[in-house]
């Protein structure tokens, strides 16, 4: 059984800086392609990130691009996500995701694990 569990979510002012960590059990990281995902109140989900597994090929969505960056450290099984100049529209919950599949569909949302979350508050 595959579990993800997310940190280092918390309460942050507009501008600041946080760093998610995701630590992956169960199997080794690297059979998995990695993602980020988040929600906002009221909101739908949405992708964030994606990384391949060997880390060489990232994928953002556009609101967050030369913010965030994620990145893995398949020897410490944890995946981690970067994220820089934060603002208010940034608060949500965000999730880790695994995928057996390729980084590039991750953005679909049809992972094969998903964490239970991390909350990041940006005030504004």
């Amino acid at each position: 059984q595959v579990q993800l569990v997310e940190s280092g979510g918390g309460l942050v002012q507009a501008g600041g800086s946080l760093r998610l960590f995701c630590v992956v059990s169960g199997r080794t990281l690297s059979s998995y392609a990695m993602g980020w995902f988040r929600q906002a109140p009221g909101k739908e989900r949405e992708f964030v990130a994606a990384i391949n597994r060997s880390g060489s090929s990232t994928y953002y969505e556009d609101s967050v691009k030369g913010r965030f960056t994620i990145s893995r450290d398949n020897a410490k099984n944890t995946v981690y996500l970067q994220m820089n100049s934060l603002k208010p529209e940034d608060t949500a919950v965000y999730y880790c995701v695994a995928d057996r599949g390729v980084a590039a569909t991750i953005r679909s949302a049809k992972c094969d694990y998903w964490g239970q979350g991390t909350q990041v508050t940006v005030s504004s």
